[in-house]
């Protein structure tokens, strides 16, 4: 919805990354057997010709993609990075172009926008660059944005700032938000609803309140239980998740996140668990039952947080 952040969380390798470049299309059926749908406005964007789904690109949807140090081209200089998007779907003249570029990287807060825009990537610092990047995917005004670890190899102080950046221009935009990270701390301030995800698939998803205070996925109980609390004992260590998430390749039979499970039973190892509501916006992917999750949570998890 507008005006609203998607958290999508999971370990490195759970497909989090790969699923959103799916939707922008930027992953082809030669590259990989792509199945399901993708639904935007109305339309499955998985079905698009190529040609529509370039209309849409940037236009309706923007990406920040992953790592601000090496996704802006080297060889071109900053303000006609972002020029150039404009010009490939707007009909406006070159120097209209970069009047907006340097408008967008004015409203990112790089100070001196006129001077920045004729830079290249290497005078920008980490921070800078991805402020350029969130300016070049915002300057379509699209309707969705999709943000990949936008923290990367940022400090914790740039990190602040760069999230304090996309809920200011969310609400300015009016644009629905997509954020994909590892980091609970970050999706558990800025997020309105939660994605987990794990091997490829969603298995738990709603409210960002529901999933911190009443998950229901053994997966995203070891993802909060792995959290490192200031105000824990000394003494108290943490939990971490067992084990190493699976290939997508050779994903296991059954629930996928079985092999990992400290509370796997016999149906987990067979039957493959759907993404079913557990009540109102939350859903979740497992097979124990409600009791028994419910029992699991407040003497388990809740006391670790």
């Amino acid at each position: 919805m507008p005006g609203e952040t998607l958290g999508v969380v999971g370990e490195s390798g759970s497909g989090k990354s790969v699923s959103f470049l799916t939707v922008m299309g930027l992953i082809t059926a030669r590259q990989a057997q792509i199945q399901g749908e993708v639904i935007f406005e109305g339309v499955d964007l998985v079905k698009l010709p190529k040609e529509e789904m370039r209309n849409i690109r940037g236009l309706k949807i923007g990406m920040v993609f992953q790592d601000p140090m090496t996704s802006l081209h080297p060889f071109y200089k900053v303000g006609n990075q972002i020029a150039e998007a404009i010009l490939a779907h707007r009909k406006v003249g070159k120097k209209e172009a970069m009047d907006q570029a340097v408008d967008m990287l004015r409203r990112v807060g790089i100070p001196r926008p006129d001077e920045r825009a004729r830079q290249y990537p290497h005078e920008f610092s980490g921070g800078m660059r991805q402020r350029a990047m969130i300016a070049m995917a915002l300057s379509l005004n699209p309707d969705l944005l999709i943000a990949d670890e936008p923290t990367t190899a940022l400090d914790v102080t740039v990190q602040a700032q760069i999230l304090d950046l996309i809920d200011r221009l969310k609400q300015e935009f009016n644009a629905a938000v997509v954020i994909i990270t590892h980091d609970l701390g970050v999706v558990a301030e800025h997020c309105d609803n939660i994605q987990v995800m794990y091997a490829g698939k969603a298995v738990e998803y709603g409210y960002a309140r529901d999933i911190y205070y009443d998950a229901d996925h053994p997966y995203t109980w070891g993802l909060l239980q792995s959290i490192a609390r200031v105000d824990a004992p000394r003494t108290e260590r943490l939990k971490p998740i067992k084990g190493l998430p699976p290939s997508l390749i050779f994903v296991p039979p059954g629930c996928p996140f079985h092999p990992r499970c400290p509370y796997v039973f016999d149906r987990c190892r067979t039957e493959v668990p759907q993404l079913l509501p557990v009540d109102g916006h939350h859903a979740s992917a497992c097979h124990l039952s409600l009791e028994d999750k419910d029992r699991i949570f407040k003497e388990e998890v809740m006391v670790h947080q």
